[in-house]
């Protein structure tokens, strides 16, 4: 983790004599002059918001789709470089602790948690009004519960840091159970709504009570404990939060923190270093694509992955506008050298490949205006309304009240289609299953689906099949793909980290 590379140094730096080196010149800051000013804790928690980015960049889809049935890769044998190779291994279930991707995101959220840490510690001994301590400390404790909540998820437990590491003894710390990580997300979540205002319309990006209540309600979700979870959804709903009319407008990068929107994390296109680019990412890979994007770009080295499945295709109905809105269509020819030529784009729903045609589906949920390649303005949306309406669907028929759940289910359809008829079935069982196809379809491409299935007990016998019908389709997968056990449920430990601390124990099966 990157805090303990710092500390590391830091002790390396301070056993040496004083006349050596001096660290802080007095022209400039150091950290104990830095946090005393408003303007000061402000600038820290934007380098807690600043380091989300980095969730949901590669590894964010990679372990959060294409894990799933929604995604795979296209295979290109031409590259077979070890960064393309390990995505591929995240999605064929062949990935280990020396995975940099995996690793990446496991890092990436203790260099978050450390930032949050020092606030949270340095905060109460401010001379900052009750009202401001408590705005900040309310967003600084939603997103370290956000940032343990996604660890546990993806890693079971592991090491809890709740205060900043000043001592060497503080920087390695053994595993906590994956409940003693639970108690402190939930303690977390808590206090932030306590601590946090009600959403104002237009919404600024940063975090508020709806965005608390809906991370504590997907925790108790997660955790099967519905009861808990619909009082905070059921507050969501009388927030001032509305679907848009036009699920293809909720992504416009003009629309950024719609009121559709609970918590989305911001990107900006430019020189400031704070642009996405998920679309390159996701389209096919070719010489070029300047017919899906708009600007010329060669995605050979980067493209081709999380493309959508032949089993999320048809996840469709008929009628959804859903479909074309999140998913495109290339069109073309294999050229002599084996490259993709593109020669059309066509939407999705009710597309028939032409003989001699080449067709590639891709994620076009993220691809808007933009006049550089690999420089794009989406935002990346972590919670929207309708999710709140499908996990308060979820919430009511768990806890027995199937026919008000019905009510918000069929919002989410109607929206989608005016064609899509009302779900009218009561019995439990049968609605719980049309719910979490709803979820798939509407929060397709947003990093839910692994979550999803692992909830839901049905991660191992779905990607089973699903490895089944992969391996049958294309003959590159290795027959040890696919091999999905309990223990594939959660991702390994880096490696690196269990050499650098002795006190952590790998997860089984790694």
């Amino acid at each position: 983790m990157k805090f303990k590379y710092i500390f590391i140094l830091s002790l390396a730096l301070t056993s040496c004599k004083d006349s050596f080196l001096n660290l802080t010149p007095d022209s400039e800051l150091s950290a104990n002059d830095f946090y005393k000013t408003e303007v000061q804790f402000r600038q820290a928690l934007s380098g807690v918001y600043e380091a989300l980015r980095s969730t949901v960049n590669e590894s964010g889809y990679l372990m959060g789709e294409m894990r799933s049935d929604n995604t795979y890769y296209d295979y290109y044998a031409p590259d077979r470089g070890i960064h393309i190779i390990r995505r591929e291994n995240i999605d064929d279930f062949l990935d280990d602790d020396q995975n940099q991707w995996t690793n990446e995101y496991f890092n990436n959220c203790y260099v978050a948690i450390s930032r949050a840490n020092t606030i949270l510690d340095r905060i109460n001994s401010s001379d900052l009004s009750e009202d401001i301590k408590n705005n900040i400390i309310g967003e600084t404790k939603f997103l370290r519960a956000y940032f343990y909540f996604n660890l546990v998820r993806y890693f079971g437990g592991v090491p809890l840091y709740l205060s900043e590491v000043k001592k060497e003894q503080d920087a390695f710390l053994p595993r906590s159970s994956a409940e003693e990580i639970y108690q402190s997300i939930i303690s977390d979540a808590k206090d932030a709504i306590s601590k946090l205002d009600n959403p104002k319309f237009p919404q600024s990006g940063r975090v508020t009570k709806g965005s608390a209540n809906t991370l504590l309600a997907e925790v108790y979700l997660t955790r099967k404990d519905f009861q808990s979870a619909e009082p905070l959804l059921k507050e969501v709903t009388n927030m001032g939060y509305a679907l848009l009319p036009n699920y293809a407008s909720v992504f416009e990068t003009s629309n950024k923190n719609n009121q559709e929107s609970i918590f989305e994390i911001q990107f900006m296109m430019g020189d400031q270093g704070q642009q996405s680019m998920f679309s390159y990412w996701f389209i096919p890979k070719s010489n070029n694509v300047e017919l899906i994007t708009g600007v010329v770009s060669n995605t050979l080295n980067y493209g081709g992955f999380n493309v959508p499945t032949d089993d999320m295709l048809q996840a469709y109905e008929q009628g959804d506008t859903r479909e074309n809105a999140s998913i495109g269509i290339a069109e073309g020819i294999i050229a002599t050298d084996g490259s993709f030529v593109i020669e059309s784009v066509k939407n999705s729903q009710g597309y028939v490949k032409p003989n001699g045609k080449v067709a590639k589906p891709f994620v076009r949920k993220y691809l808007h205006t933009h006049s550089r390649e690999r420089n794009t303005d989406d935002n990346w949306p972590v919670y929207r309304y309708s999710n709140v309406l499908l996990m308060l669907a979820e919430t009511l028929n768990e806890n027995g009240n199937s026919a008000g759940a019905l009510t918000y289910l069929n919002q989410v359809r109607k929206r989608a289609g005016q064609t899509l008829a009302d779900v009218t079935t009561t019995d439990k069982t049968a609605l719980r299953d049309l719910i979490f196809k709803e979820r798939r379809v509407e929060l397709a491409f947003e990093n839910h689906r692994w979550h999803d299935l692992v909830r839901s007990d049905k991660a191992i016998s779905v990607m089973t099949e699903q490895g089944k019908y992969m391996k049958a389709k294309f003959g590159y997968l290795s027959a040890n793909a696919y091999n999905i056990t309990p223990n594939r449920l959660i991702f390994p430990l880096p490696y690196l980290e269990l050499q650098l601390n002795k006190q952590l124990t790998q997860n089984p099966g790694y």
